[in-house]
């Protein structure tokens, strides 16, 4: 009984190796469609099938060059590397290629989404930062995937990561995550797995080698270790979405001192960027209207924002406190009930210039210098009550007030790093003014009168052109308190007045029944603060709100008319900004570092309707295309129809130009420097792939050693020979054409015996009357192979190039009847 021989070790595997990749990266792309649950929008989407498609491309062409698996991966990453570069950096080289600068700016891009995941509540705003650390977290999900399915020949195996990426946002999520989620990733991972049980089945009839898998087990194991180490970090990385049970090690907080720190912005955002509105405070006793301060900020650092600054200081936060800067003590005290509903953080929240309070809690600290009461441990407090002065002063008052260079902390007056545009834009503002009161009253009114250019909106995007203080001050002109108090305490300091930024509330609405204040999270808001010598730090709201939550106080409702509403429960029906159920946590350390704070951001563009209808449909025709001709080669449905040859030449490039296409379009969103470069890539690497996939189909056939095996061993060797330059004249004989073969590409010896069988081979097609396949024909078509290989080597030209393409391969032309031996 005979045995049927496998393919010689070098043999390529059949065409499931060049789905794999593709189908793998569908799978990943159909899984991370369930972040959707806790990211809010769908650009984020496209940035990551931009980055899984250059990951897999990566993957595929490295691979054809033979490269080792390790190196492949280790490429991968690089390209990873790379696109968060441009993506999210602008120092570059060439704008891509991450450099010592860039490397810093995407540390502080990534160190600013760790903050945000502490602090958003799901669905979180897809902020820069957030689809930077999504983009790093599935690009690595990608590369692992990749690996495992292509590489490792596991692709079971890759269920495990891809199990990892369902479970974050399910563990996250107050809802169900979207049902075609679930369809989605379970389908492309079902077609995963047909592709490996193909393979296991045709290796199971022993039509493939073993090679390929021999020793698989091993990487399978390695790769599936490192795979389950990085899912288990990013997952306690995205826990820390809104949640209080974390992995072990994870901390309070990112990026401080001693394992706290969190930003005050970050916070601000967290709680405006939500789904619903959250309860935070019950306020009771309050006699006017007035903002409650949590937190305030220092340091202006350019281009990143505002930070804390020096670290807090002072005494235990009982009883009787100390007078804050430029507090005389004068004024009649207001007592005020506070009750913490929803509120979990480092800070507690007061009003005016406190001179008492008495809490239950004997861990919190007062710092008169920064006018806030704060802990180290990050806590729920219980309800507080404070003795505070609401009264401010004058208008006039405020103009004759002494200016003193040294009446505050030097800090509050430094503006290091802001552009010329900016310091001439604040001097120009501030003309004619001769005191400081009217200097911060006309910086106020640049950006929240009646007839200013500014707009107030939540949704603003983060990529900026240069720097984000002068793009926002100068260009886009929109944004939300955090980028209007950010550019206006910059632009205090410019003309001279000690300023700082505020994080707390609004005034909140009255209850049903009048008897206390509601603050929520609606209500987070940030202000400007600007010191006046004997009278403390005056409160300067420069942000343009329309609904009535805005307060301005009395010295300037004549300067700033028409803001003196305060709502009530009856007069606010809209919030300021959608909200979510959960603690609100404005969880910033007093002692951490802070980044990205006060970022004023540049308004996003809206993309045309053609560009999202087109893309649509050439996705989704590509995806049809694709789902049909995977199915075909796996004979589920149309098997025949891919033995026709116009089907082949029409479906296979048809459905590679529409993923093209629709590459192109989806990079286009994000930047059409990205979308070009991308697509001139994709169409000069066209011809490599489609002679790949030529390559495969011959490899299949004849490790397949049905009727065909011998023809489409011949054409494959004519094609690598129009490759090398050396085409074969359609009217030559198979017996000539061997000769050409030999003499132009110098076989050696066992790929000139390779080459006798083969044409051994055909010439039985031809003319026996059973016409078996020879088993040795797969061997003897990679010993061919092989010696053109190590003889005739192929230039990177030929490679990306392959003429083959252009012009097909003959088809075998038979002999005179008197078959002479072939003289190979």
């Amino acid at each position: 009984m005979g045995s049927r021989s496998a393919p010689a070790k070098g043999t390529e595997p059949e065409w499931f190796t060049s789905a794999t990749p593709w189908i793998a990266a569908l799978a990943v792309l159909c899984a991370s469609t369930a972040l959707s649950g806790v990211i809010e929008g769908d650009l984020w989407l496209v940035r990551i099938g931009v980055v899984i498609v250059a990951i897999t491309v990566t993957g595929a062409f490295l691979r054809a060059t033979r490269l080792t698996p390790p190196l492949v991966a280790i490429a991968q990453v690089a390209v990873l590397l790379c696109l968060l570069t441009a993506l999210h950096t602008r120092s570059g080289i060439f704008l891509f290629i991450p450099g010592p600068e860039a490397l810093g700016e995407l540390g502080d891009v990534l160190a600013e989404s760790v903050a945000q995941v502490q602090t958003g509540v799901p669905p979180v705003h897809a902020s820069p930062a957030i689809q930077a650390l999504v983009v790093l977290a599935i690009g690595l999900v990608a590369v692992l995937v990749d690996t495992l399915a292509v590489a490792a020949a596991a692709p079971a195996a890759s269920g495990l990561v891809l199990l990892c990426v369902f479970a974050v946002p399910a563990s996250l999520a107050d809802e169900m995550l979207p049902w075609w989620t679930f369809v989605l990733g379970a389908a492309a991972f079902a077609m995963l797995l047909a592709v490996d049980g193909q393979h296991r089945h045709e290796a199971w009839r022993g039509r493939l080698g073993t090679g390929s898998a021999s020793g698989s087990g091993g990487s399978a194991s390695s790769v599936a270790a490192i795979a389950m180490v990085i899912a288990l970090v990013v997952g306690a990385g995205f826990t820390l979405v809104g949640t209080v049970g974390r992995l072990p090690g994870s901390g309070v907080g990112g990026g401080g001192k001693g394992g706290i720190g969190l930003s005050e912005m970050t916070s601000l955002r967290g709680m405006l960027n939500r789904g619903r509105t959250a309860e935070v405070f019950y306020v009771r006793g309050m006699t006017e209207p007035s903002y409650m301060r949590a937190s305030t900020l220092a340091q202006y650092v350019p281009n990143k924002g505002w930070e804390r600054g020096s670290p807090p200081g002072g005494q235990p936060a009982r009883g009787e406190l100390p007078p804050q800067a430029g507090d005389r003590g004068e004024g009649k005290t207001t007592r005020i009930n506070i009750e913490p509903r929803d509120w979990r953080s480092f800070w507690l929240p007061t009003y005016g210039a406190v001179r008492r309070i008495d809490t239950p809690d004997d861990d919190y600290q007062f710092d008169p210098k920064k006018g806030v009461i704060y802990t180290q441990r990050e806590r729920e407090p219980e309800s507080y009550e404070i003795d505070t002065v609401l009264s401010t002063p004058t208008k006039q008052a405020l103009r004759l007030a002494p200016t003193q260079a040294n009446a505050v902390d030097r800090e509050y007056y430094k503006f290091d790093g802001v552009e010329q545009e900016v310091v001439d834009l604040a001097k120009q503002i501030v003309e004619g003014a001769t005191n400081d009161f009217d200097k911060a009253a006309k910086l106020s009114e640049f950006f929240n009168s009646p007839t200013s250019d500014f707009k107030y909106e939540l949704k603003t995007q983060g990529d900026v052109t240069r720097d984000a203080l002068t793009d926002f001050v100068l260009r886009s002109k929109v944004g939300y308190c955090e980028q209007f108090a950010s550019a206006m305490a910059v632009m205090a300091r410019v003309v001279g007045l000690p300023s700082r930024v505020a994080i707390g509330f609004t005034a909140g609405v009255n209850s049903a029944d009048n008897d206390y204040r509601v603050i929520s999270t609606d209500d987070a808001h940030a202000w400007v603060e600007i010191f006046f010598p004997n009278f403390g730090w005056m409160t300067f709201d420069p942000t343009p709100i329309s609904d009535g939550r805005g307060i301005q106080p009395p010295y300037l409702r004549e300067t700033a008319p028409g803001q003196e509403e305060v709502p009530t429960a009856e007069t606010t029906t809209e919030s300021v900004a959608p909200s979510a159920s959960g603690s609100a946590q404005a969880s910033a350390s007093p002692d951490g570092e802070d980044g990205d704070q006060g970022l004023p951001q540049a308004s996003a563009e809206t993309t045309p309707s053609w560009h999202l209808w087109a893309l649509g449909v050439v996705l989704l025709l590509a995806a049809l295309l694709s789902i049909f001709l995977v199915l075909a080669l796996l004979g589920v449905v149309g098997a025949g129809l891919l033995g026709v040859s116009w089907a082949r030449k029409l479906l296979i490039p048809a459905a590679a130009g529409l993923w093209l296409i629709g590459v192109g379009l989806a990079a286009a969103l994000l930047s059409w420097w990205i979308a070009v470069p991308l697509v001139l890539a994709g169409v000069l690497f066209t011809p490599m792939l489609v002679r790949a996939v030529r390559r495969r189909n011959h490899l299949h056939a004849v490790t397949a050693l049905g009727p065909g095996a011998a023809s489409a061993a011949w054409s494959e060797l004519m094609a690598e020979s129009i490759d090398r330059g050396a085409p074969v004249p359609p009217a030559e004989t198979i017996r000539i054409a061997a000769r050409r073969l030999a003499r132009e590409h110098n076989l050696d010896d066992a790929g000139k015996a390779g080459l006798r069988t083969v044409i051994g081979a055909i010439e039985r097609s031809w003319y026996s009357p059973n016409p078996a396949a020879d088993p040795a024909l797969p061997g003897a078509l990679a010993a061919v192979r092989q010696s053109l290989r190590q003889n005739a080597p192929l230039s990177l030209r030929a490679r990306l190039l392959p003429k083959s393409v252009l012009k097909p391969a003959p088809a075998p032309v038979a002999d005179a009847p008197d078959r002479e031996p072939v003289g190979v």
